[in-house]
């Protein structure tokens, strides 16, 4: 099921584990780990599938900055039929200041001029409050979870705005499931 004009999604991915920061180095340098590259190579699996994943494409994509966002878009989305282009947005990274909903629909509808799905790639908490604000039966059973390397589907039907909420999940995609 490729989407039509009529219908788009906003898919909402959580980076893959990272490592903990090493002596020296911050937050925003950490890396994915060994657990995280398998989960990477089932979002990829994913994103290839055009009945799974890729059936939400294609989408432009923003991606935190952070090494680890940035690695989990690389090793798990880019290349993909589910991706279209992408873009980085300092304003996803939450290491330096809370990033809420806001700050998400701001960038997405900065970067919305192509009328196609839109794709974030982004830290918790703020994935999962942007899925629990703008969603509406999204199966994150444990308050304040979503799995590491993880995606939510919302459907985005007609041409409404973003930020308004009530979009229905229409995907869950867990990776950790077979960790």
């Amino acid at each position: 099921m490729r989407q039509t004009g009529d219908v788009r999604y906003l898919i909402v991915v959580r980076h893959a584990t990272a490592e903990d920061p090493a002596p020296g180095r911050g937050d925003f340098e950490r890396a994915l780990t060994k657990k995280g590259r398998r989960q990477c190579a089932r979002l990829r699996d994913w994103a290839e599938d055009p009945e799974a994943l890729g059936r939400f494409g294609p989408a432009t994509a923003l991606v935190s900055p952070a090494a680890r966002t940035r690695e989990t878009f690389e090793r798990g989305l880019a290349g993909t039929p589910l991706v279209a282009e992408s873009f980085e947005s300092t304003a996803l990274y939450n290491g330096r200041r809370h990033v809420g909903v806001e700050d998400v629909v701001a960038e997405l509808v900065a970067h919305d001029a192509a009328g196609r799905s839109l794709l974030v790639v982004g830290h918790n908490p703020t994935v999962r409050e942007v899925v629990d604000v703008l969603g509406v039966g999204v199966p994150l059973a444990r308050e304040g979870w979503f799995p590491k390397g993880g995606a939510v589907v919302l459907e985005l039907a007609g041409d409404g705005p973003i930020g308004t909420g009530g979009h229905r999940c229409v995907g869950f995609f867990d990776p950790t499931t077979e960790d």
